[in-house]
């Protein structure tokens, strides 16, 4: 594990209130699934949610993209709800789309998708739910 993101709260903050177009890959349909747990509430806040996975045709009545890629609007935070072995073609996908921030959600980080996201100038975040954050910065 490396060490935490660097970002301070301040700084999450301002991510979040900045940025509301968010690709959440790995989405599910499955309620008992952290990522629709979290694509439900992000949607309850009046975020615009795209859910990414090739598996599913729609989540939570949402259209779902097979990749980034395929979202036709802008996108700008990628929320990852990956195993840390897939994170790296997603922050790839992320960095093509022009995206602001790649979010790797508790337990898929992966160092060398999180320096490529970095190093393309992305902000990176790591070792945080984005909904757990969002309820305790912001409420």
């Amino acid at each position: 594990m490396s060490e935490t993101d660097g970002l301070s709260d301040k700084r999450i903050v301002e991510i979040l209130t900045k940025y509301r177009k968010i690709a959440l890959v790995g989405a599910s349909p499955k309620p008992e699934r952290d990522a629709n747990e979290v694509m439900r509430y992000l949607l309850e806040k009046g975020y615009e949610v795209y859910p990414v996975n090739p598996r599913y045709e729609e989540v939570l009545g949402r259209k779902c993209y097979p990749s980034v890629l395929d979202i036709p609007d802008e996108v700008e935070i990628v929320d990852l709800f990956v195993r840390p072995e897939f994170t790296r073609e997603y922050v790839e996908q992320a960095i093509k789309k022009g995206a602001k921030v790649v979010w790797f959600q508790f337990g898929t980080f992966n160092e060398e998708a999180f320096k490529r996201a970095r190093e393309a100038g992305l902000i990176a975040v790591a070792h945080r739910c984005i909904k757990q954050e969002h309820e305790r910065l912001i409420g």
